[in-house]
């Protein structure tokens, strides 16, 4: 496969993750090999790529940037944001607790993955660990507010959803869904509002060129705490991804109705329980969505081996 083509690909992955609440980019990008070299890559504003742009050295500033792995992982994430969007919309309304449960599967594989990642756990890894799981759950506990959804939230709101979008545990279309803009902006983007995708993208673009440093500087330093956390911020953020909940509370948005609140429930304690609907065929999702994290790690960390040698 062409080094191309893998980059594009692993865009796919991290864009149609990042569509879902619960579920980070930063997470598919890490599984995939590619997270520490994304990071590097958008860390580049200094002054140094500031001198080469005010000289026009293109050139200079392409290679600076690593833009030819951005430019196809970009590729990839923009593709299937605009084509996955209406599937992931759709699937959500007709299926919830299937796509819940693959997600369910996704994140504990992805939890797997980082945790393995942490050389000689200790008790402080632990502690850390803990405190992560803690904040995720609780933020995955928090009701929806609903936010004006005026040009200056729509800035505000791109640059805090791609801050979580590059942490791994951490999801951007969740905070989105906190916020109360989740649906807003998948609604825009559906439906192609060129401005607010243009304001969304330029507080996404700001957002991303900051934050990225100090997150370089953290996996530099303290990378084994700073996994420790974000994994726990995952495992937290399982709550959100319970498969099996009854809605309370409804948002319309346009044609689509979105759940506001939630409760979570044992499957055996839905209404008009059915084992095989309601408990194996979901079951039977979390092992597709766990799975498909190893598989897919174990191909492309592979292929990257091999690439390296």
């Amino acid at each position: 496969m062409p080094k191309w083509l893998k980059l594009y690909l692993s865009g796919v992955l991290m864009g149609a993750a990042d569509v879902v609440p619960g579920v980070s980019g930063g997470t598919i990008a890490f599984i995939l090999g590619v997270y520490d070299r994304l990071i590097n890559a958008l860390s580049g504003v200094n002054i140094s790529s500031l001198t080469m742009l005010l000289k026009g050295d293109i050139k200079a500033l392409w290679g600076h940037f690593d833009g030819a792995f951005l430019l196809p992982l970009g590729a990839g994430i923009l593709t299937s944001i605009f084509l996955i969007a209406g599937v992931i919309t759709h699937l959500l309304a007709v299926y919830p607790s299937y796509l819940w449960s693959f997600f369910f599967g996704l994140i504990l594989a992805s939890a797997y993955f980082l945790i393995r990642q942490i050389r000689r756990f200790s008790w402080r890894h632990f502690s850390i660990l803990s405190l992560g799981i803690l904040l995720g759950a609780s933020l995955s506990l928090l009701v929806p507010t609903q936010l004006d959804t005026s040009l200056i939230m729509v800035f505000v709101s791109g640059m805090v959803a791609i801050c979580a979008m590059i942490l791994p545990g951490i999801s951007g279309s969740f905070l989105l869904l906190m916020m109360g803009m989740y649906g807003f902006i998948l609604s825009a983007v559906k439906g192609l509002d060129v401005v607010i995708i243009i304001v969304f993208a330029a507080g996404a673009l700001i957002g991303l060129l900051s934050f990225s440093k100090i997150l370089r500087y953290l996996l530099n330093h303290v990378r084994a705490m700073t996994l420790s956390f974000l994994t726990g911020v995952m495992l937290g953020a399982l709550v959100k991804v319970w498969p099996w909940k009854v809605t309370d509370q409804w948002s319309v948005i346009g044609d689509k109705k979105y759940p506001v609140q939630e409760h979570l429930v044992l499957p055996w304690k839905l209404l008009d329980f059915s084992l095989t609907a309601d408990l194996l065929i979901p079951v039977m999702f979390i092992f597709m969505g766990f799975l498909s994290v190893i598989l897919i790690s174990y191909i492309f960390l592979q292929k990257n081996a091999v690439d390296n040698n």
